[in-house]
């Protein structure tokens, strides 16, 4: 479970780069009840998304040459730059080498093996998100790779992730955990070719957040009246919960759940 109690190699935070920043605010501000909040004259647009006062998500408007618009997931680390050089060294790449950022902790920008850009946090007066696991925040991550192994591969040499089968219908799932804590699994691994919904033409492998929903039918839906799409209508999937892609109306993918309780 995704918890504010972070582990390193666990995720810690994610931001939006979005074309428009104050229709990003609107579309997730109606959709989650989000507020943007500008992080200052000095942050170069760079703003946070709050629920109920606390931190949820951070993001800012970029142009096209900064790559295009998608949510970024952060991992922790206690070490920002020997994170990148393991990424490295495992044949990744360092998109943006560490960088401090006003004294709030340090962050480098990655690239997997198979291209899939992510994030690592290292901790200073920010630890990360203010709220996780519960509606209106992130809850989940679900990486979409060509090759389940390497990719497995990859990230327990650059974070020290661990993963492990785990029961799925019609199948097993790859699940994944901060090393030596396997009662604490954040997310997962998918086959790009198993996954009707990511097979869009041009589509490539990369990490998909999930934000809690008290009711994935009506969020999907209020999405596509706000411009966003549906990419996967809302599923059930025993024992986990009812879940729907969705991507806003910039083309930023991403996918709500109303998760199962145990007492479900």
């Amino acid at each position: 479970m995704l918890t504010t109690r972070f582990a390193d190699g666990a995720p810690n935070w994610i931001d939006i780069a979005t074309p428009d920043i104050a229709g990003a605010g609107s579309f997730y501000g109606d959709l989650f009840g989000w507020r943007f909040r500008s992080a200052g004259p000095d942050a170069g647009g760079y703003g946070f998304f709050q629920l109920d006062g606390r931190t949820v998500a951070g993001g800012m408007q970029t142009d096209p040459g900064q790559g295009p618009p998608a949510w970024t997931v952060y991992f922790r680390t206690e070490d920002a730059r020997a994170t990148a050089e393991a990424a490295e060294q495992a044949r990744g790449r360092v998109l943006r080498q560490p960088t401090d950022v006003m004294g709030q902790g340090r962050l480098a920008v990655l690239a997997d093996r198979a291209g899939v850009t992510f994030g690592v946090w290292q901790p200073g007066l920010t630890k990360g998100v203010e709220a996780a696991n519960e509606p209106g925040a992130l809850c989940w991550v679900e990486l979409y790779t060509p090759d389940i192994a390497a990719a497995a591969a990859f990230y327990h040499k650059v974070l020290g992730l661990e993963t492990s089968a785990g029961p799925f219908p019609g199948g097993t799932y790859t699940c994944v955990n901060p090393s030596g804590a396997d009662d604490a699994v954040f997310g997962g691994m998918v086959p790009l070719a198993d996954a009707p919904a990511e097979a869009e033409a041009g589509a490539g492998p990369y990490w998909l957040p999930y934000f809690e929903v008290e009711d994935a039918d009506a969020v999907a839906d209020l999405a596509q009246r706000l411009g966003g799409t549906v990419r996967l209508p809302p599923t059930s999937v025993p024992g986990v919960g009812r879940m729907a892609k969705l991507a806003d109306p910039y083309g930023v993918r991403f996918a709500v759940i109303r998760s199962e309780s145990p007492q479900d």
